[in-house]
């Protein structure tokens, strides 16, 4: 007997591929029609400065070495998502990566600064001090029913003006920015091994990338390969069925956003810790990588290889939107245009559901159709055949 095979729009990665697809051309010709209403004569070039991003450069070298500047930034953002999709597996939503993000920061800064330790040992200070942030949530919510989301939003400015008073002792006199690594602490940035000549001698591209792509591929091994994976999404099913089952909910919950924390406090050491940006002790808004990080998870399908490819993408748009034209249009349009992308991006689950939801409608009435040709010929095989009478004589 021959298996049925699964319909090809059916399957979870071409949806994913489609409904992501739709969302970033659906925002792009949003962000197209708003700039033909600001300024119809440089839309076109516009936009297309945005996807192009460091192809605007005509000098390959030039170009080459603005893409290791893109992969830097993607290396951060990634980890964000990464944290966000972990938690969402286990049914958990994470919008406390932000301030996660940032106690990864100034974790990894001020041990690399004050106490001039290397490079590693700052990455991993860095995830720990994530892990402790993310584990709060987790005790207010097992043992308190305190939703993570408020406590992961109040945790993020807590942890911004924080971390912002802490860093003011390794901050330049003269600016609101913590030192330099590469003259306070050279150990403390990550290393290249010569990947930074890749990229036309790009020095803030470092194992910092290949580290994050890793990850991805850790955390798809962990939930779809080990007993711990498969605990924490049961968890996340139902809470009350894990504790049937003899599985503890409660260190699940806790466990789960602890290591979401790790991810994106990680996502932080990766950034800063390549010298690529220095952190500014006067900030007074939440960085926005943390929240990125939960459009790049829903672009990329909630799948950890998904999301590399979505990280990738949002940080090409948004790196392309500081090349269009200033003269026609305002700074903030490319952060407009990039917005728009990632907004949309959150309507991947509600696409995929649509056409789970017209699939599962045509299997139905083609079912019911295969019934009811079904019904009729075994009708038509019961019933007597009527004989012709002449025909009947004639044979006598």
């Amino acid at each position: 007997m021959k298996t049925q095979k699964e319909p090809f729009l059916k399957k979870k990665w071409v949806q994913s591929l489609i409904a992501s697809l739709f969302c970033v051309v659906l925002g792009l010709l949003i962000g197209y029609i708003v700039l033909l209403f600001i300024n119809p004569k440089g839309a076109w070039d516009a936009i297309g400065t945005v996807v192009k991003n460091f192809f605007t450069y005509p000098n390959p070298k030039v170009a080459l070495k603005y893409f290791g500047s893109t992969l830097v930034k993607t290396a951060p953002l990634l980890m964000c998502a990464l944290s966000i999709q972990f938690a969402y597996k286990v049914g958990l939503f994470n919008i406390g990566a932000a301030g996660q993000y940032v106690v990864g920061a100034g974790a990894c800064l001020y041990m690399a600064l004050a106490w001039d330790l290397p490079w590693w040992i700052c990455l991993l200070g860095a995830m720990a001090a994530g892990a402790v942030l993310g584990s709060i949530s987790g005790l207010l919510k097992s043992y308190c029913n305190v939703n993570e989301v408020i406590s992961g939003i109040m945790l993020n400015w807590i942890s911004l003006y924080t971390v912002n008073m802490i860093l003011s002792n390794v901050k330049e006199s003269a600016s609101p920015y913590t030192y330099q690594l590469a003259s306070f602490n050279p150990s403390a940035l990550i290393p290249s091994m010569g990947l930074g000549k890749l990229f036309s001698n790009n020095q803030y591209v470092t194992i910092a990338v290949p580290l994050a792509i890793l990850m991805a591929v850790v955390i798809k091994i962990i939930q779809d390969k080990t007993l711990f994976g498969y605990e924490l999404k049961a968890t996340g099913f139902s809470k009350s069925a894990a504790k049937y089952c003899g599985m503890k909910e409660n260190r699940n919950i806790i466990l789960t956003l602890a290591i979401a924390g790790a991810l994106a406090g990680m996502g932080a050491a990766l950034l800063f810790l390549t010298g690529y940006e220095q952190w500014q002790c006067t900030q007074s808004s939440v960085p926005a990588m943390g929240f990125n990080g939960i459009a790049a998870t829903f672009l990329g399908g909630l799948s950890p290889i998904g999301t590399v490819i979505a990280s990738y993408f949002i940080q090409h748009i948004t790196s392309g939107g500081a090349y269009v034209d200033k003269t026609m249009y305002s700074s903030q349009i490319s952060d407009l245009i990039s917005a728009l992308i990632i907004y949309l991006c959150g309507f991947v689950l509600f696409l995929k559901y649509f056409m789970n939801s017209r699939i599962a409608k045509r299997e139905e009435k083609a079912s019911a159709a295969a019934k009811a040709a079904e019904a009729a010929s075994e009708k038509e095989s019961i019933e007597p055949k009527d004989v012709d009478p002449n025909e009947k004589g004639g044979e006598e």
